[in-house]
């Protein structure tokens, strides 16, 4: 499944008001000095690149959660640890048949984006704890032509 490999959706995980910083898609402008990285010359680079090809702060991230006993669904709330504060919004979220277990994708606040953080989803009214986590999910076995 898209989500077991950390795939975003387009309407979804990613959308026009998210930026590839935010969507942990920052791989896809280049390593730290490359010359795309450096010379900015894409649309929005000013918006995501400081002067010295780093990526501006944030506040907030795509994380993987995965320890709900439920499946968490689209635009479940995400709180922190103790249930006090919203810090997000779940934006897909299934059960893993190859992990036969709850998984979800979101956006939290930067400081939240850490793996092993502990959260709480508001699934069905109810607070369920779960954990932010890696992805993809599932490592992928993808098939390389020797080189």
């Amino acid at each position: 499944l898209r989500l077991e490999a950390g795939l975003c959706l387009y309407g979804n995980d990613l959308n026009e008001d998210i930026n590839p910083i935010q969507g942990v898609l920052g791989w896809t402008m280049g390593p730290p000095k490359s010359r795309r990285r450096l010379e900015g010359g894409f649309l929005g680079a000013e918006h995501i690149l400081t002067p010295e090809g780093k990526f501006q702060k944030v506040e907030k991230k795509r994380v993987g959660i995965m320890g709900m006993k439920a499946p968490a669904r689209e635009h479940t709330e995400i709180y922190n640890a103790d249930g006090t504060e919203l810090i997000g919004e779940v934006t897909s979220g299934t059960f893993s048949p190859c992990l036969k277990a709850p998984i979800a994708m979101g956006y939290v606040t930067t400081p939240n984006a850490k793996a092993e953080t502990e959260v709480q989803l508001k699934i069905r009214n109810k607070m369920q704890k779960a954990k932010v986590t890696k992805m993809p999910f599932v490592p992928s076995r993808y098939y390389r032509v020797p080189e």
